[in-house]
């Protein structure tokens, strides 16, 4: 799993969608403009929030008050106005008043008996059971009423409205929470499926929940709906865990519509969004996308003690990498025990170190030498790396944090939904750090630390490969020994600038003097080596720098200098590599394509130089996101599954003579995954009678 390349340039883009869209991050100093701060989306979810949160307390006039103010076409369900009205006559009568217990007879004379004539055939008979309400009490668990007077019916009922209105206004969560949601339910089974363990179990546990809302069923009117394609009847039912006729009824309420039917399911998961939130801010705060909070000692560091023992003593450090050419190639490398102890560092494996989106080369020619400084605490160093490293801290967003206030006003709906103060969100794993007072006021040191890292990531996200080498040399002269196959690529990209500049004399020296001595010390670093090498035949475009693997091998750079300064990668990275993973083994065993990973952007967070959210052109995109509305800034309710050829080569059914409604026959009458059912196909010649005979004799 720790090897799977992820297209982190993608992720940054769901990840800035997120926030965005929840509001989480603003300029710094805030915009005076309110419109850059309006989404429908965004407002609609506020006003599903203030809802669920007075149903779930109890308060049904105001929830019923929101509804008729904001989405009255719901209340057109008879049906779901019944329930409303019976929950608010047994709110009345558990407040125990004499006055509540008038008003809840009013309200059974007036809204509740007239709702339970038209609402359903059984409605009647369930109104006149609610009246045994006023004899028993709402603390006798032996009562024929006790279901009634449950707080559970509460959270049934705010779910249950929840699921019609994101339905009803189009409301669903960013494309980052879905994408999370399907990963991690996809990871746990696949885990359940193969009896592994879940290096994530406690982390997935935390973030998806196992209940969910109810689902939304179809009115009356819709039961006359043309029937399905068994395709996306089985594709739904097996993508959020559904029975047959649950996506049946999934497919009714999104009348017909798959994509959307996907969605109403999806957000039907709970998540804990304090969790997610949680992990975006420690991510943000890692890739440079909002400043970190100087009060907050967030990200997961070491002590400093600790810290400056392992640079100074050159401590090992794990770095997995790969190189990536035009051939495909790669290689990753492994652990160096110190300096004494010779290891083979570099392996034939894939890891995270992969072709993401294309960012060709700028100023190649560009002088950004400076003088050497030797101690990683020296703050020269930080205000050095913070000039050459093109690290823009005005462009960085400043993190608001969640509002917790869900009161719906005119003025949300005017665009003005958010607070301008900072959010108290504490990065994960630090809610239980205990600090060292010898480590809280050193935080300034750890904040240098980080723009030093930063500004590493950003030149060599440019291309600017020697200065690389240059800085971290000074930095620490041992780095590279420990991290050789990253000192490989950078002198491979360095090369490759060179022959693209016509340069071929200083390619070659480049060539001799770094890439042939590490290759011959090093043999998985030799194919590497021959296929940069033959950059030399080709032309000076096939052999420019939007080949070059850039972004991906500024993150990995990013991830080694982190551990160097006791900075881990943030959670997050390491939950969509294992969840990635998982996602394409599961699909390997239902020797099929998955048909939602378009929607979700999973083949985006594939792909290798694919696009962005949006069709966004490139990372600069990413870069300049928090100027107004930012255009990867998408909502779910008008995204289309993107038709690519990204996918992982899998076998299919055909490959072993399998016929498709044969498939899905097996799969239908004994509830199996598309996997089983090709693997029982397969031992009897692909007939599906015989096989659900040999099951039920």
């Amino acid at each position: 799993m720790d090897s799977t390349p992820v297209n982190w340039e993608a992720l940054d883009a769901l990840v800035i969608d997120f926030a965005k869209s929840e509001r989480l991050i603003g300029d710094s100093p805030p915009s005076p403009s309110p419109t850059s701060l309006s989404s429908s989306s965004y407002r609609w979810r506020l006003l599903i929030c203030q809802i669920r949160r007075s149903i779930e307390s109890g308060d049904i006039d105001s929830a019923i008050d929101l509804l008729r103010g904001y989405a009255p076409a719901v209340l057109d369900d008879h049906r779901l106005l019944f329930r409303l009205q019976k929950q608010k006559f047994i709110e009345l009568l558990r407040k125990g008043t004499a006055g509540d217990r008038d008003s809840a007879i009013e309200c059974a004379r007036k809204s509740l008996a007239p709702c339970a004539l038209d609402a359903y055939p059984e409605a009647y008979e369930e109104f006149k059971h609610a009246l045994l309400a006023f004899i028993y009490d709402k603390d006798d668990q032996m009562s024929p009423v006790a279901n009634e007077w449950s707080e559970r019916r509460r959270f049934e009922i705010a779910g249950l409205l929840s699921s019609i209105l994101r339905a009803h206004l189009q409301a669903y969560d960013p494309i980052f929470t879905m994408t999370l949601r399907y990963l991690i339910s996809i990871h746990k089974g696949f885990c359940l499926h193969q009896g592994v363990s879940s290096p994530l179990a406690n982390l997935t546990e935390r973030l998806l929940l196992e209940e969910r809302d109810p689902p939304a069923t179809p009115q009356e009117s819709l039961f006359e709906a043309p029937p399905f394609d068994e395709v996306d009847i089985q594709a739904l039912a097996h993508a959020v865990e559904l029975t047959r006729q649950g996506a049946i009824d999934s497919l009714r309420f999104a009348k017909g519509d798959l994509h959307k039917a996907f969605q109403n399911e999806l957000c039907r998961m709970k998540v804990d969004i304090s969790v997610i939130d949680e992990l975006v801010h420690e991510y943000c705060i890692y890739r440079g996308i909002v400043d970190p909070d100087p009060t907050n000692s967030g990200l997961h560091v070491a002590s400093e003690m600790e810290t400056a023992d392992k640079w100074e003593a050159g401590s090992s450090l794990s770095e997995n990498c790969s190189i990536v050419t035009d051939s495909d190639m790669s290689v990753s490398s492994a652990q160096m025990e110190g300096s004494q102890t010779k290891i083979d560092p570099v392996s034939t494996q894939n890891s995270d170190m992969d072709v993401r989106y294309p960012c060709e080369a700028n100023s190649l020619s560009e002088d950004c030498s400076t003088s050497r400084v030797c101690q990683p605490e020296d703050n020269r160093a930080f205000q050095r790396n913070r000039s050459i490293g093109t690290v823009d801290r005005g462009k960085r967003k400043r993190w608001r944090g969640r509002d917790e206030n869900f009161e719906v006003s005119s003025e949300v709906f005017a665009g003005s939904c958010c607070k301008d103060g900072l959010g108290a969100t504490a990065l994960l794993g630090c809610t239980n750090m205990v600090l060292e007072k010898s480590i809280i006021k050193n935080v300034s040191s750890r904040a240098d630390k980080y723009e030093i890292i930063l500004g590493m990531k950003e030149l060599a996200s440019e291309g600017m490969a020697a200065e690389v080498v240059e800085e971290i040399s000074a930095l620490d002269p041992d780095f590279f020994a420990q991290n050789p196959t990253l000192l490989f690529q950078l002198k491979q990209i360095e090369f490759l600038k060179l022959v693209r500049l016509g340069d071929h004399s200083a390619a070659l020296k480049v060539a001799s003097s770094h890439l042939g001595p590490l290759a011959a010390k090093y043999s998985a670093l030799l194919k590497p080596l021959k296929e940069t090498l033959f950059a030399l035949l080709r032309s000076s475009e096939e052999a420019s720098g939007k080949h070059m693997p850039l972004d991906a091998l500024a993150t990995s750079l990013q991830v080694a200098i982190g551990r160097r300064f006791g900075i881990e990668e943030p959670q997050l990275m390491k939950i969509i590599r294992a969840t990635l993973h998982t996602h394409s083994e599961w699909f390997k065993l239902q020797m099929c394509k998955d048909q939602f990973e378009g929607l979700l952007w999973i083949n985006s967070l594939k792909e290798h130089g694919g696009r962005l959210l949006g069709d966004a052109t490139s990372k600069s995109t990413i870069d300049t996101c928090t100027q107004g509305s930012s255009p990867v800034t998408i909502s779910s309710s008008n995204m289309r599954m993107q038709e690519d050829g990204s996918s992982s080569n899998q076998m299919s059914s055909s490959d072993i003579g399998c016929d498709e409604n044969a498939i899905l026959k097996v799969m239908e009458f004994l509830a199996l995954p598309r996997g089983d059912a090709i693997h029982l196909l397969a031992q009897y010649n692909g007939n599906a009678e015989t096989v659900i005979q040999q099951i039920f004799a």
